[in-house]
């Protein structure tokens, strides 16, 4: 089992074994686990399955990430004798994956007995594809603990990912811990099973939905394709909250099928890296803490720590308006916005920012409210902070009443997107604007 930086053990053959471990290493990858440090090797192609010139032709690059919000509450000893099976969605293809757990919002260590990663058999099912069940080591190790605040990455695995296909992220928890970390609003059902089921094929023991993602927070492929991600940080209209649930339609899942369809996209994949309730300014208040942590205290884990990020989007401000302590000022919250925009565009990100979108008829839309989300709007459209806008207002709006969501793209609350709503902002999503221009590359991270 792993703790920490994985040591050798002594005893005889040792220098065989330190030999033979340091050469895994160099090939399969480097291992991380801390306190709030990024993954090592992210962006990076050292570390990649292979060597020589077919190792340097590709890169890892992120097909799937969400953002870890809170620890899970009603779970303060996490889930001892557990198999944890998260369903994610990738956006591109590889022929090798590793995977990202996290401790971030644990309070004690975690142990992960068993770790595996699967292509499902079919779309939303906790079945796996036969010939693709591949079991994790960290370090070369069959199991890990993670620290409180810990991460981890594994090791790379040889796995033929395909691009907008689920993936099966499964994690046996053998004791207690504390409370897990986790994602509240999936929009997936995932599933647990009883006792270590990591390995199962067959998905017969998976008989607990869940609408969580617990504890793994990415998966990279090894791709010679893709040659970038793209990041959406933003609030519940990235998380998807009124999208419909397994069925991939939040904004960034029609962007990435943009990506892969249209003649002329870069080949980028998308990362989802959404917080329901989270704003840019402010972290959650203790009464809603699965609100996540403010962009600006999660930049660095969420997006600049994701492995080949090449543009960030910045999908944010509507809770700074309308949750307490409400920022009334279109000024500081503009200047929050690019301040964001800097940061990102300093580590060579090209940024792209959004338009706060209309909210007329939810319950705390007010006159006040909407001069103010108007006047950020108009701060937004001539800032040269960022690379380009995405004008999510004007895509959304309806035009004979511009406070208020068009009819069609109204999820029913007033305040999120249905699916077509979904649909229109991906396509208002500029796709030469996510193109790095020759010589622009961000900072290997």
């Amino acid at each position: 089992m792993t703790t920490g930086t994985p040591t050798a053990r002594r005893g005889p053959g040792y220098l065989l074994l330190a030999g033979l471990a340091a050469l895994v290493i160099t090939v399969s990858g480097v291992i991380y686990v801390g306190f709030g440090g990024r993954p090592a090797g992210a962006g990076s192609p050292a570390g990649g399955p292979g060597t020589g010139a077919a190792a340097s032709s590709g890169s890892w690059v992120g097909t799937w990430a969400t953002a870890p919000a809170a620890a899970e509450p009603h779970s303060p000893h996490g889930h001892p004798d557990r198999s944890l099976r998260n369903i994610v969605r990738t956006t591109a293809g590889g022929t090798a994956a590793r995977v990202h757990l996290s401790n971030v919002f644990g309070t004690a260590p975690l142990t992960v007995g068993h770790a595996t990663v699967a292509v499902a058999a079919a779309p939303s099912t906790p079945t796996a594809r036969a010939g693709t069940m591949r079991r994790l080591t960290f370090g070369t190790e069959p199991s890990v603990t993670l620290p409180p605040g810990g991460r981890v990455v594994s090791d790379p695995v040889r796995l033929r990912v395909p691009q907008a296909t689920d993936l099966l992220v499964t994690v046996h928890t053998p004791g207690l811990s504390g409370p897990a970390t986790y994602h509240p609003f999936a929009r997936q059902t995932s599933y647990l099973a009883h006792g270590d089921r990591a390995g199962a094929i067959e998905g017969t023991a998976y008989t607990e939905p869940t609408p969580y993602w617990r504890y793994v927070t990415g998966v990279d492929v090894w791709t010679t394709e893709t040659t970038g991600a793209i990041v959406a940080l933003g609030d519940s209209i990235t998380d998807g909250i009124a999208s419909s649930t397994g069925a991939n339609r939040r904004w960034t899942d029609f962007l990435a099928e943009r990506l892969r369809t249209e003649p002329g996209a870069p080949a980028h994949s998308v990362l989802n890296a959404g917080i329901s309730g989270n704003r840019a300014l402010a972290d959650a208040p203790a009464g809603s803490p699965s609100n996540g942590d403010s962009a600006f205290h999660r930049l660095e884990r969420d997006v600049l720590s994701r492995a080949g990020v090449r543009t960030v989007v910045l999908q944010l401000g509507l809770n700074d308006l309308m949750r307490s302590p409400r920022r009334m000022d279109a000024e500081t919250l503009v200047s929050g916005l690019e301040q964001l925009a800097t940061r990102a565009r300093q580590r060579g990100l090209r940024v792209v920012g959004t338009t706060l979108t209309p909210f007329g008829g939810h319950a705390q839309h007010t006159p006040r409210l909407e001069a103010v989300r108007l006047a950020v709007n108009e701060r937004l459209r001539t800032s040269t902070a960022f690379d380009a806008v995405a004008d999510f207002d004007a895509a959304l709006r309806d035009p004979q009443a511009p406070h208020r969501l068009r009819a069609a793209y109204d999820s029913g609350d007033h305040l999120h997107p249905s699916d077509n709503g979904n649909r229109a902002l991906a396509a208002a999503v500029d796709l030469a604007a996510l193109r790095h221009a020759p010589g622009t590359d961000a900072t290997e991270l």
